[in-house]
């Protein structure tokens, strides 16, 4: 079972990821960048699992599962929420912090010393077994401070939209913030299942769950802003600048309304 859940949820984040990569090219908009950069990094870190879980975990597979899942993937997708939220000046200098943090948590997590052995049957590697004080330091900084700002840009985002119930698509646009606050608080959740299925199980079924309710509210939030904006320009007077608007493809106008900038502080 963890090895299925764990493909799916490599799957899930690659289509996740194909998505804001394509929103990217088109808008150049940083927050698309910054998920679309974190979600390879949640693939990567579930193919990692499951490669693990299928044929035996080692050495290498538990530093590229702890680097790039426990470590690096919610500071990046945390990223796009601070550029969506604090706009492009706040979020470049966030950037690049984070780009230090993650050079500098790459030479951690390469060069620690894993203390015991890792039985390659013995399930999920667990940090603080075989890892120092640093890795485990970088871990609980990274993914709690993350998580945190994942989940209260989602939040906020989703009280805003609801207030704004005259404004098109503004129902849609708050249910999709609000779940991807519910994804977020289900990556976060394994810990309630433990009793239940066991650790790896609930590990994993909180993996594949919450990747795919982010996803789905991405799906909703993005599809309202789009609308809203077909909605805004048809309103809108026939000006030299509204006609270049709305002579944009239906996404490309989605990115450029105010309202569908803000689809999901993810």
């Amino acid at each position: 079972m963890v090895a299925g859940l764990a493909f799916l949820a490599t799957a899930v984040a690659t289509v996740f990821a194909q998505a804001t990569g394509v929103r990217y090219s088109r808008s150049k908009a940083p927050y698309q960048g910054a998920w679309t950069f974190a979600l390879a990094l949640f693939a990567l870190a579930s193919a990692a699992l499951a490669t693990a879980a299928s044929t035996g975990w080692d050495r290498g597979t538990f530093r590229a599962f702890y680097l790039l899942g426990a470590v690096l993937n919610v500071p990046w997708l945390a990223l796009g929420t601070v550029y969506l939220l604090g706009g492009r000046t706040v979020g470049n200098r966030v950037r690049t912090v984070l780009v230090c943090f993650t050079g500098f948590a790459f030479g951690v997590i390469l060069a620690a010393p894993i203390h015991g052995v890792i039985d390659p049957n013995g399930g999920i590697p667990v940090g603080k077994d075989h890892f120092g004080v640093l890795p485990r330091i970088l871990a609980g900084a990274g993914s709690g401070i993350g998580a945190v700002v994942v989940f209260a840009g989602a939040v906020y985002s989703a009280v805003r939209f609801a207030r704004r119930r005259a404004t098109p698509g503004a129902g849609a646009l708050a249910g999709g913030n609000g779940l991807i606050a519910l994804g977020t608080l289900v990556l976060s959740s394994g810990g309630l299942l433990q009793g239940i299925v066991g650790q790896d199980d609930a590990f994993t079924i909180t993996l594949a769950v919450g990747i795919a309710v982010i996803y789905a509210g991405f799906v909703v939030a993005s599809s309202a802003g789009s609308r809203a904006a077909v909605v805004s320009a048809v309103d809108e007077p026939a000006d030299d600048e509204s006609a270049r608007r709305t002579s944009l493809p239906a996404n490309e106008r989605g990115n450029a309304s105010t309202i569908s900038t803000r689809v999901g502080s993810l």
